[in-house]
């Protein structure tokens, strides 16, 4: 089985506006009101792969609730752990400023609610799949992904890692499966600027030096880039299309390279089934389905 867990959830409410000006009223042309976090962006792409998978993390209040209810209609299965004080926050997106974002801080996570993830996650079993990603609400420890994976360290587990900064550094240590930094983040943490495929191979190598097993770096509109661990490295360029929706794009490329993987333990399968995904997420009005992916994964080079 294959879990995600996204420890801060929203509902993202996408807009678009027309000529929009600092300083006076400005009113929505085209509005959408989606659950939000990179781990229910996965869930809901590996499900659009009829992937089995099961969604994890916290919520709080109605807003909460109402991610539960979108999630469920949507047809994940989840298993929420429901927070009695605080609000589960609300991101506003907006489409026609690609990367523009204003997002809510979430709900205080009391200890006792990290406990119960603990439990949770504490059942796993051999070869299942998990998949950590995101941020954390203040009220969270930074070393939550590395507690997590130190207490699962020797249950067999694969686990996933889309994270920034210390989060992804200091997992490193118990040797993820994957770890998905973009180019930007790469070099943040390396302290250079990264470009292009040639730039970015031997710092991917380097965290895989500190301990990741694989390391596949998104680039946007440059491609993407696969260090895996049988020493093989794929690059592919952004496949050609019209950039629609940026939204979940990254959190659908760590989809689509999970469901190649279990589909054919093939590391340039799934390579090619992440870029495929993240780029047909990227050009829908939604997370892509699985005609769109398996539409651009037929036309890679």
């Amino acid at each position: 089985m294959i879990y995600t867990v996204t420890f801060n959830p929203s509902l993202d409410y996408i807009v678009s506006i027309d000529h929009f000006q600092m300083g006076v009223t400005n009113r929505t042309c085209t509005e959408q009101i989606l659950p939000g976090g990179k781990g229910i962006n996965v869930s809901t792409v590996l499900s659009n792969l009829n992937i089995e998978n099961t969604a994890l993390g916290f919520t709080a209040g109605f807003t909460g609730k109402e991610i539960e209810k979108r999630v469920q209609e949507m047809g994940i299965q989840h298993d929420f752990i429901l927070i009695p004080d605080g609000l589960s926050r609300i991101n506003i997106k907006m489409k026609d400023f690609d990367g523009t974002e204003i997002n809510g801080m979430g709900p205080v996570v009391a200890p006792e609610a990290v406990d119960q993830l603990m439990q949770k996650l504490s059942r796993l079993k051999e070869g299942d799949i998990l998949v950590l990603a995101g941020s954390i609400p203040e009220s969270m420890s930074d070393s939550i992904y590395r507690d997590i994976m130190a207490s699962l360290q020797q249950k067999g587990i694969l686990f996933v890692v889309d994270a920034t900064k210390k989060l992804l550094l200091n997992v490193l240590e118990y040797h993820p499966f994957l770890i998905k930094p973009n180019n930007h983040e790469l070099g943040e943490i390396f302290q250079n600027e990264l470009h292009t495929h040639e730039e970015v191979i031997p710092y991917a190598k380097k965290l895989q030096e500190m301990g990741a097993r694989n390391v596949l770096v998104s680039m946007a509109g440059h491609g993407a880039v696969l260090v895996s661990e049988n020493g093989d490295t794929f690059t592919l360029p952004a496949p050609r299309g019209t950039l629609i929706n940026a939204v979940g794009a990254g959190d659908s490329m760590v989809a689509g390279f999970i469901a190649g993987w279990v589909e054919q333990h093939d590391y340039e399968h799934a390579f090619r089934m992440g870029v495929a995904a993240g780029s047909a997420s990227a050009f829908s009005e939604l997370l892509a389905t699985k005609e769109e992916i398996m539409q651009i994964y037929q036309s890679l080079d």
